[in-house]
């Protein structure tokens, strides 16, 4: 495919990097322009779709150790297979958008995964379930980064933090609204009527995301050469700032992904003993982390990458420390910090990367994708023992942990920046 003169530049490791010369010739969209507002409805339904279908077991994981007989730990494996799989296969797939094309790998990965959602309700036994969801993670690696390589490509720079933050937002409503109407449907029906439900819901968004998707006008396929993309992996994690947004990726998403298998346990057991479909209604706070998603652009925009991400790991922490208190409101307020904190970072770190990558962007997420869902996949797990070894308080323990893991690595990447601004200002002084 020739690349016409205002679209996306090739770099060396055929890999498209958009232009950014003259902002009156930029034909990539930007809000209010045309394509801008189905662009972002189509990947806010797509983030629906995938959030609910990725964690659609997890608020009903009491209900299937009962169903199965299995503890917390074994059960937790339904949301940890699928996120651990995400994890492993979101790098190559994510190479394969470099050959085909943004939207037709997201829409391969969406369909495959619907499809895999639609056969969930009748596994016969928790093997069979896990590897099934297992097989839907895998499919739906291809969506998160292609999405983001998208958005870089075919948004402004200056609206693609706030696009990012719409996508991410599209996350928060799925993994809501997953959780709550799966929740007071398995009180009546059952887990299985749940999950079956979620599914259909997931094909009506994918078939809405295919339509209103816009065809992509900046991307110029790439080579599947495997020593291209390792080059161009190699490059990435050999990136200071990368290596730090990865981390903190994982490390935020590990903190979610281990309250939240854990909290249904909590509240569905004394001194509580709240019924399903309360449980599944608690995700509503979901919505707290649409609008700190969607407002991660005007806070980068006042505090800056790093004060952003002091500011959504102290909220995080606080939210962390009042979970403990063993109070139904202020557990609520808890896990409204909580959310807030981790949407607020997610959106900043993934946005710092499409913004930092100056190439091979599809990879640059990918990898980022990857250490998240890492985080995710170790936080269900680990979360779910931390819970049988110490309780309610052993899982809290390993989200603050977590918390200063992103704070220390903020700071050391405030210093680093502080040390190169120094030598940057001897150096032009020794030049004059």
């Amino acid at each position: 495919m020739p690349a016409a003169s205002s679209r996306a530049a090739v770099s060396t490791d055929a890999v498209a990097v958009p232009r950014t010369s003259d902002e009156s010739a930029d034909t990539r969209m930007s809000p209010g322009g045309p394509g801008y507002r189905r662009m972002s409805f189509a990947l806010f339904l797509a983030g629906v779709a995938t959030f609910a279908l990725l964690y659609s077991t997890q608020a009903l994981l009491p209900l299937v150790s009962a169903d199965f007989g299995a503890s917390a730990s074994a059960a937790s494996w339904t949301v940890s297979g699928a996120t651990g799989a995400l994890a492993l296969c979101v790098l190559p797939l994510s190479a394969l958008s470099e050959r085909f094309g943004r939207r037709t790998l997201m829409t391969a990965s969406l369909t495959v995964a619907v499809a895999v959602g639609l056969l969930v309700p009748f596994a016969p036994n928790l093997g069979v379930l896990i590897g099934l969801r297992v097989l839907q993670g895998a499919a739906l690696a291809g969506l998160p980064a292609s999405a983001m390589a998208y958005l870089a490509e075919e948004v402004r720079p200056k609206a693609l933090v706030t696009a990012i933050g719409l996508f991410v937002a599209g996350n928060s409503i799925g993994g809501m609204s997953g959780r709550v109407i799966g929740g007071w449907i398995a009180q009546e029906w059952g887990w299985r009527a749940a999950v079956g439900t979620i599914g259909v819901i997931a094909v009506v968004c994918a078939a809405a995301f295919r339509t209103l998707l816009p065809a992509p006008r900046h991307f110029t396929p790439g080579s599947l050469r495997p020593r291209a993309l390792a080059r161009t992996v190699g490059s990435h994690l050999a990136n200071p700032l990368l290596r730090r947004l990865y981390v903190i990726g994982a490390l935020f998403m590990l903190v979610f992904g281990a309250v939240y298998t854990v909290i249904g346990y909590r509240l569905t057991a004394a001194p509580f003993s709240l019924p399903q479909g309360i449980v599944g209604s608690i995700f509503l706070v979901y919505l707290v982390g649409t609008v700190s998603s969607a407002a991660a652009g005007k806070l980068v925009a006042r505090l800056g990458r790093r004060g952003t991400l002091y500011l959504a790991a102290g909220t995080t922490t606080a939210g962390l420390l009042l979970a403990l208190v063993p109070h139904l409101p202020v557990i609520l307020l808890g896990l409204v910090l909580i959310t807030a904190g981790f949407f607020a970072g997610h959106a900043t770190a993934s946005s710092s990367v499409s913004h930092t990558a100056t190439h091979g962007r599809a990879q640059a997420s990918a990898l980022y994708q990857s250490a998240y869902y890492i985080g995710s996949s170790v936080g269900s797990a680990v979360g779910a023992v931390a819970f049988h070894a110490g309780g309610w308080a052993g899982t809290v323990g390993l989200g603050v942990v977590a918390v200063l893991g992103v704070v220390g690595i903020t700071l050391w990447g405030t210093y680093a920046a502080r040390v190169q601004q120094r030598r940057t200002a001897v150096g032009a002084v020794a030049a004059h």
